[in-house]
């Protein structure tokens, strides 16, 4: 007689995770889709510095797919291939460095969607995920904001 509802709540919890799957999928999906696109940098800093005026508005970054490329002046700063999870609090993204100098790198960030502005915050190629966006001399974190460059095609809109 016990078979009958332990199969039933072990149904009732595949359900229920094949759902929360199929949440976080479209979750993914969505910011994936809002990250597409050329930007251009707002502010950043490094170290808690704060890039120069000169760098910050020549950089560009430029999403397709699951890989974003940036350049700074027109030339290469890095490209990466990206995962996300924005069911965390905060959201995070995770860079594999596949070009620039630390191509083979990983780095752990977190990253906030507003419109057209995002916001990323990211440790040291190797080491932990910040908790928070902020940049502080000697923590070796990257923090940037970007503004969607405007675009007559609508499927960038």
């Amino acid at each position: 007689m016990k078979t009958l509802p332990t199969a039933f709540l072990i149904g009732l919890a595949a359900v229920a995770i094949s759902s929360a799957w199929a949440e976080d999928s479209e979750a993914i999906k969505k910011d994936v889709a809002q990250l597409q696109g050329e930007w251009s940098m707002v502010s950043g800093s490094a170290d808690g510095s704060a890039m120069p005026d000169a760098m910050r508005e020549t950089a560009k970054r430029v999403c397709k797919g699951d890989e974003t490329t940036v350049t700074v002046g027109g030339q290469l700063f890095m490209k990466a291939k990206f995962t996300i999870d924005p069911s965390r609090k905060p959201k995070t993204i995770d860079y594999q460095m596949i070009d620039g100098p630390t191509k083979g790198k990983k780095q752990l960030g977190i990253y906030e969607l507003q419109g057209d502005t995002v916001k990323f915050c990211f440790g040291a190629p190797g080491s932990e995920r910040p908790p928070d966006f902020t940049s502080k001399p000697g923590d070796g974190r990257t923090l940037s904001v970007w503004k969607r460059k405007k675009t007559s095609d609508p499927a960038q809109k």
